[in-house]
Order: C-alpha cells, then sequence, then structure tokens
C-alpha cells in the first residue's frame, strides 16, 4: 500500500525517528500508526528523543582534510561518556559528518544560528531579484518566505541532505546514530576553512593585455 507523505511526517513528530525509518514501520505495519509505534520502539528509534535533555560534554574533537589538502574541516561533536567517545561507530561517525561539511559547506550547525542580519540580507536580495524579474511587490510575500527557508535549510548542517544518502538529513543521520548508540549525541560546533577564502586574487592578464603593457612600458 501506499504511505502518504504526512503520515509519514506525523510519525516523525511523535517519534523523532528518521523519516526512512517511519516510512519502513508504516510500510511494515500496513499503515497502522499505533502499530508503527511498537515498530519503532522495539528498533529503539523513538528512544532518541528521550536521549536529548541528557548531558553530553564527552565526545571527540576531530580535523578532516579533504580535495589534496584545499578544504579542511575542524569538529566537535560530543556524547555523555568518554566509553562512547572511544567506540568506533561513534568515531565514524564523527568523520562521517566532518566529510559532509567539507562537501556541503554548511555556516552553521543550526537554523537558530544563523545571524538575523544575514537573514535580512539574502532577503532583500531575492526580493531585489524577483522585481526585476517582472514580479509584483504585493504578491512577493510567501514567494520570498519559501526562498528563505530554502536557503536556511541550506546554511544549516542539520537540515542539509546527508551527502552519503540524500534521502535523508543529517538531523535523521543523527537521530539514527543516537538510536543505535543509545546516548545522547550532540554536533556542537565546527570550522571549515577553504584554501583561499576571502582573498582577492588577481585576474591573469591575456596574452595582448601583457604585449600592451610591455609596450606602454
Amino acid at each position: 500500500m501506499g504511505i502518504s507523505a504526512s503520515a509519514v511526517k506525523e510519525l516523525r513528530q511523535k517519534t523523532s525517528a528518521g523519516m526512512l525509518d517511519c516510512k519502513k514501520a508504516l510500510t511494515e505495519t500496513d499503515g497502522d500508526f499505533e502499530k508503527a509505534i511498537e515498530w519503532l520502539r522495539t528498533k529503539g528509534l523513538s528512544k532518541a528523543a528521550k536521549k536529548a535533555g541528557r548531558t553530553a560534554a564527552e565526545g571527540l574533537i576531530t580535523s578532516y582534510l579533504h580535495a589534496g589538502g584545499r578544504i579542511g574541516v575542524l569538529l566537535e561533536i560530543n556524547s555523555e561518556t568518554d566509553f562512547v567517545a572511544r567506540n568506533d561507530e561513534f568515531q565514524t561517525f564523527v568523520k562521517d559528518v566532518a566529510m559532509h561539511i567539507a562537501a556541503a559547506a554548511p555556516s552553521c550547525v543550526s537554523e537558530d544560528q544563523i545571524d538575523p542580519a544575514a537573514v535580512e540580507k539574502e532577503r532583500a536580495i531575492l526580493k531585489a531579484k524577483a522585481l526585476e524579474e517582472g514580479k509584483k511587490e504585493e504578491f512577493l510575500g510567501k514567494i520570498l518566505d519559501g526562498q528563505i527557508n530554502k536557503w536556511m535549510s541550506e546554511q544549516s548542517l542539520l537540515k542539509q541532505k546527508y551527502v552519503k544518502n540524500p534521502d535523508i538529513t543529517v538531523q535523521d543521520f543523527l537521530t539514527e546514530k543516537i538510536a543505535k548508540i543509545g546516548e545522547n549525541l550532540v554536533i556542537r560546533r565546527f570550522v571549515r576553512w577553504e584554501l583561499g577564502e576571502g582573498v582577492e586574487k588577481k585576474e591573469s592578464m591575456s596574452f595582448a593585455e601583457e604585449v600592451a603593457s610591455v609596450s606602454k612600458a
């Protein structure tokens, strides 16, 4: 039977399990909502939300280099215990998230960390572009809201599609690891550098320009 997106969303809201797991649960139980919740509980996925309030002060800081050293990431992910921090599953998870950051270039962990000034600047740019395209200003409200929400999702690590599995978000990936490892895990902070970022590079002169400059000398 077909499983509706609204049913998957509702189950996810109630259990905090990943979207793929919610869809699988509903598929396995022929769309029976209560049985799907039980199915998730047996897998331990719905317990992830209950762990979210626990203190996570242990964990790991890792570095990751990509593209021959042209991109670097420094990332901190916290766990509840040092035992889990030394676990291969957790360490692989940390490296996978660092690799995603290198590839997808988020600007922050979650949407609430985005500078409101940056949001307003982006909205102004999108509005100017829409007006230039001939859209009427009185109809721009919902259009701009949708575009801003999309932009914020692209900036937020947790909202981004996970590069190794675009069917899920990084938040889904995190939730699944919490359920599997059995502790609260928190992606706390990261920095990402790209070689030459922020440096204004001079464009190389064409052969004709070089000849002209020599002639003037």
